[in-house]
């Protein structure tokens, strides 16, 4: 509705997981380095968490395109909400991999084999799991018995699992303590810092195509903005999407602490309708 006002190509603030605006904070950073040592170091269970809103799929994704410049074959789970047979199936699946027969035994047997074909091609495979709050025990110990799957020098599954902060705690049950021995590299996603906000929005807009001198949030519209979201990112594209139509709806290019504050009020009232002209 404000792009063509705005001159931009698309919105800039949407809530999808799109690499493209990707806004790499100091947080992000450290989260993609971990994933990426952990990976490349073949270190077996990796395990990335955050609160809800604060990237961490965003995150993946990034990964998945970097992944295909450099050798690594990846399967990705969005929601893992299988039986643990499923789950094995959806991560064969995921592979690419040709089902033979589809008994327990002989998914794994054939898993195997691919994962030794593509370790002697110099390939990396990896595992990720999106939601892996929402892995029930059982699950959580078939992915165990997959961490297993190697060869006398190498892990042959890198085994990735992004969730809540919720999967931490799961992972510390009495009954998962081999799962949690075999997790060698963990990392905690923080919101940005208050001094990232700035460049956070400058960076989406920059790439949603806007002019540098088009759209204007003003320091008290900022402050505004990091008080609401305290630096989530899914917080900041919600309030600022709604700021951006207020703007154009009152027809300007500056978005101040009236814009924001206004917005604020609408958002905490839950109210889905855009300003009266």
């Amino acid at each position: 509705m404000y792009c063509e006002y705005y001159g931009l190509k698309e919105k800039p603030f949407n809530i999808t997981s799109d690499p493209s605006f990707f806004y790499l904070s100091s947080s992000h950073r450290e989260a993609l380095s971990h994933l990426t040592y952990g990976i490349n170091s073949r270190k077996g269970i990796i395990v990335i968490s955050g609160e809800i809103g604060t990237g961490k799929t965003t995150l993946c994704r990034v990964f998945l395109t970097q992944s295909q410049q450099n050798n690594i074959k990846t399967a990705f789970i969005i929601n893992p909400n299988f039986s643990t047979k499923e789950l094995l199936e959806a991560i064969i699946a995921d592979f690419g991999i040709s089902v033979l027969r589809k008994t327990k035994l002989s998914l794994v047997e054939q898993l195997n084999q691919f994962l030794l074909k593509e370790t002697a091609r110099g390939y990396n495979a990896v595992l990720i799991i999106d939601e892996a709050q929402n892995l029930k025990p059982n699950q959580l110990e078939e992915i165990r018995l997959l961490s297993n799957l190697e060869t006398d020098k190498d892990k042959l599954l890198q085994i990735v699992l992004i969730g809540q902060p919720e999967l931490k705690f799961k992972l510390n049950l009495s009954n998962l303590i081999q799962l949690r021995q075999r997790v060698v590299v963990s990392y905690h996603i923080k919101p940005l810092e208050k001094k990232e906000l700035r460049d956070y929005i400058s960076h989406r807009l920059k790439v949603a195509g806007s002019d540098p001198e088009k759209i204007v949030f003003t320091e008290e519209a900022q402050e505004m903005i990091f008080n609401f979201s305290k630096g989530t990112p899914r917080l900041i594209n919600i309030l600022c999407d709604r700021c951006l139509l207020a703007g154009f709806v009152t027809q300007t290019n500056t978005i101040d602490g009236q814009i924001a504050g206004t917005c604020i009020k609408e958002l905490d009232s839950g109210s889905a309708s855009p300003p009266i002209i």
